[in-house]
């Protein structure tokens, strides 16, 4: 078998809301699907989610990256993903490189006639996602997070990082609103200093906070590590981890609980990787994603599905869009992700509605 083109198809989706971090808001999806035809009539699909912050591309920066990949990879053999991904490892952009790495797998699971999550080790049948509730007053974040629960949501997860004060507001308020039973995880994506990230973690620990994300700059690895060491709500490493060797550097150092992994920054084979480095160190691994369609957070579904270490899912980024041009994928129901037996992604995509996307 042989790769015999790449296509390439920008999109752009508007949001239900606007989605606010400590990063910044964002109100339409730019993306980039990608489809890699073969020799043999299988095709695999992939998606990039570019972010200025995150993996700092941009959709047109992705758009020129896939053009410099595209004639590295056609003439390959689809099932040497290793060696395909190692050819194209100097272009540009983790999420550019991420779009082929999830299509060169679909091709795979396809042709073996195989659902991704069997292939990554199939280790469980579904896993409960967090449903985001972004940076918003404290009366709307409660309302939003009553929502949740009301609609058979069972994990919250909130953003924070702006204002210490009204995060803590906010904690309460929805623990008041909706009980105990709920989970509840908080996301600062680098928003917080050392000093502040301990004193305002150390309030919220009385309201049973799941685990903390990203609290300090990625670079502060020592920051986090303090973190840790003061703090009883488990710290959860996300933008500092990109890479197998940022997963390794982040463990030896002791600088967190738990590692948040997301096929964008690193790769589905890197992000094969480091749930391996993460499994072999005994670090819990949570499975992340960004706005993406049901592309990408499938490709993540298979993920958490597949890798024993993987307790944690936050792949909800798909209900944050006005609709989807992806057919099948993932299901999401009541706050619990599951994908089909069908081999590959499971899923395909309307290319008519992709052409009204541009």
């Amino acid at each position: 078998m042989k790769i015999t083109n790449l296509l390439v198809y920008p999109i752009l989706i508007p949001l239900r809301k606007p989605f606010v971090t400590s990063l910044g808001s964002t109100y339409q999806y730019n993306g980039v699907l990608v489809k890699i035809e073969t020799d043999e009539n299988v095709f695999g699909w992939g998606e990039a989610a570019p972010s200025k912050n995150i993996t700092k591309e941009t959709q047109e920066s992705v758009i020129k990256s896939l053009s410099e990949i595209k004639p590295l990879i056609v003439g390959e053999n689809p099932f040497e993903i290793e060696s395909i991904m190692d050819k194209i490892n100097y272009v540009f952009g983790s999420s550019a490189k991420a779009s082929v790495d999830i299509a060169l797998h679909d091709i795979l699971g396809k042709k073996i006639g195989l659902p991704l999550k069997n292939v990554f080790g199939n280790s469980q049948n579904e896993i409960r996602t967090s449903i985001t509730v972004s940076i918003r007053d404290v009366k709307n974040a409660v309302e939003d997070a009553k929502k949740i629960v009301d609609n058979g949501g069972r994990n919250i997860k909130l953003k924070i990082g702006l204002a210490p004060d009204e995060d803590v507001e906010k904690i309460k308020g929805i623990r008041e609103a909706v009980g105990y039973e709920p989970r509840i995880r908080v996301d600062a994506n680098q928003g917080y200093r050392v000093e502040t990230a301990i004193k305002t973690l150390k309030e919220m620990e009385r309201y049973e906070i799941e685990f903390v994300e990203q609290p300090v700059n990625a670079k502060d690895i020592e920051g986090m590590r303090r973190i840790r060491n003061n703090v009883g709500i488990p710290v959860m490493a996300d933008e500092s981890v990109h890479t197998p060797e940022d997963a390794v550097n982040i463990i030896k150092n002791d600088a967190v609980d738990m590692i948040n992994i997301k096929i964008m920054k690193t790769g589905l084979s890197n992000a094969l990787k480091i749930a391996d480095i993460c499994s072999a160190a005994g670090i819990t691994c949570m499975v992340g994603c960004m706005i993406e369609t049901k592309i990408g957070i499938t490709a993540g579904t298979h993920l958490a599905l597949g890798k024993r270490i993987v307790r944690f899912a936050d792949l909800d980024g798909h209900l944050d869009l006005k609709f989807d041009p992806t057919i099948n994928g993932v299901l999401t129901e009541k706050g619990v992700n599951r994908v089909n037996d069908n081999p590959g992604l499971g899923l395909d995509v309307d290319e008519k509605v992709l052409k009204s996307l541009i």
